[in-house]
This record gives structure tokens, C-alpha cells and sequence, in this order.
């Protein structure tokens, strides 16, 4: 995908996920994030988005405390979220493409980075906030939630803080059946490896469509959801370690 999709969706998400919380309202739980309401949700992301907003604007070199809790409620917290998603979007819309900021994945660019990893961000409290409505969640194309398993498999669990590991060496595979991505996860006591491609035999396999893929590696859907074949300890495993 192109920075200038991920900026797309990332205003989409942000305004379905505003209306979802407005139509839920405040005092609604969040079932995939245990003890948290819908203010909260909304005071979470958006710190992220003004925090992501900075690097943007400003350019700064070094990592930056995410900003304090508004002490919003209600419609004026919902202004605030509204506010705060819309100048990320203008942001990143107008930076340069030579951008130079801090970022914390891979990426081709910084500006790639920020709008990459805010479209995913926002696109998962989306589910989260529709989740309180307990209506259904809305659907998100292919080829974005398979980026999205690629942001989390290649990039979270690349890093030394990923916990997802292993005594023995084994292997997951991920696959998604629509979009035809394929992942090989290799587990250890180190991070874990995720390379592109089904090459060799693999100890656990978890498939379905990209979109189910992607919530249920967030842990915002149950692996139930995804059809798993080989050893189920390393769905387990997942289950209880992958939290970023």
C-alpha cells in the first residue's frame, strides 16, 4: 500500500471509530480491553494521534512522552478525539516526503512509518469501539489487514521485548486465505523470525481471511475464529504472550 492509502484510512477509521463511540457512548466497556470504557478508548487514542501529530509537525529525532489525559467527558471529549484525528490526517497529508522525525518499525520513510502505523492503530480501536455497540464490526479490505499482520509479525514481534518465545526451536505459520499472504513465524528463546512465504514444514498453522487474520493476532477476536491445524500450544502460546 502507498502512504497515501494508509492516510486514507487512517481518516475513514478514525471517523467510523468516532461515530462508533458516540453511538456507544462513554460509559459502554470495551470487551477486547478488559477494564477500559469507551472514554477511555477515546482518551488512549487520541494521545496517540497528537503524540504521532508531533513527530510530523515538529520533526523530532528522539522518542516523546505521550501527552496527559485531557480530563475530557462526553461531548467535549469526543471533540477533543475528533479534533486531534483530524489534525493527524492534515499533518501527515502536507508533510514533505522527505520527512526526517523518529520512528519505531522499518519503514521506507518516516512519513511511511507514521501513516502506516497510525492507520493500523486507529483502525484497530475502530474494532474496539464498535466491539461496545456489540453490533457486528466493520469489514476492512484485504490487502490492508494483511499489511496489518505483516506490521505485527515482521515488525512488534521482530523486537527484543516480544514475548512470544519458545524453549525449542518451532515454527507458526500464518496464513491468509483471501488475500494469499503467507507468513513462517520461527520461534526460540529470541524474538521471533517472521519471514514471507511458506517455505519448509511448520509445527502450527492458523489460516482464514486477512480481516479475521488480523483481529485475532491483535487479540481482538479468539483463535477460534481462524482454523488451526498442527500443535495447538503455540495458539496458546499466542494467546498469552503477544499482547504488544
Amino acid at each position: 500500500m502507498e502512504t497515501a492509502d494508509f492516510i486514507k484510512t487512517l481518516d475513514q477509521q478514525g471517523q467510523l471509530m468516532a461515530a462508533a463511540a458516540e453511538q456507544a457512548g462513554p460509559d459502554a466497556l470495551v470487551p477486547a480491553c478488559p477494564g477500559w470504557q469507551v472514554r477511555d478508548l477515546l482518551r488512549h487514542t487520541g494521545a496517540v494521534h497528537r503524540w504521532a501529530m508531533t513527530y510530523v509537525i515538529a520533526g523530532h529525532t528522539e522518542r516523546r512522552p505521550l501527552g496527559s489525559d485531557p480530563g475530557l467527558d462526553g461531548e467535549a471529549l469526543l471533540h477533543w478525539f475528533r479534533e486531534g484525528h483530524g489534525l493527524l490526517v492534515a499533518a501527515l497529508s502536507t508533510a514533505p516526503k522527505e520527512l526526517e522525525c523518529w520512528s519505531f518499525l522499518p519503514a521506507p520513510s518516516p512519513l511511511a512509518f507514521w501513516a502506516r502505523r497510525q492507520a493500523h492503530e486507529t483502525a484497530v480501536h475502530r474494532a474496539d469501539a464498535e466491539s461496545a455497540l456489540g453490533t457486528g464490526l466493520s469489514p476492512v479490505r484485504p490487502e490492508f489487514a494483511a499489511d496489518g499482520v505483516d506490521e505485527l509479525l515482521r515488525g512488534f514481534h521482530a523486537r527484543d521485548r516480544s514475548r512470544v518465545r519458545t524453549d525449542a526451536p518451532r515454527v507458526l505459520r500464518v496464513r491468509a486465505t483471501d488475500s494469499g499472504d503467507v507468513w513462517t513465524v520461527r520461534l526460540s528463546d529470541g524474538p521471533p523470525r517472521t519471514e514471507r512465504g511458506d517455505e519448509g514444514p511448520a509445527d502450527c498453522e492458523l489460516s482464514g481471511p486477512a480481516g479475521q487474520l488480523w483481529l485475532a493476532l491483535w487479540n481482538r477476536l479468539p483463535l477460534s475464529a481462524l482454523t488451526a491445524s498442527g500443535d495447538d500450544a503455540l495458539a496458546r502460546l499466542w494467546e498469552e504472550k503477544s499482547a504488544v
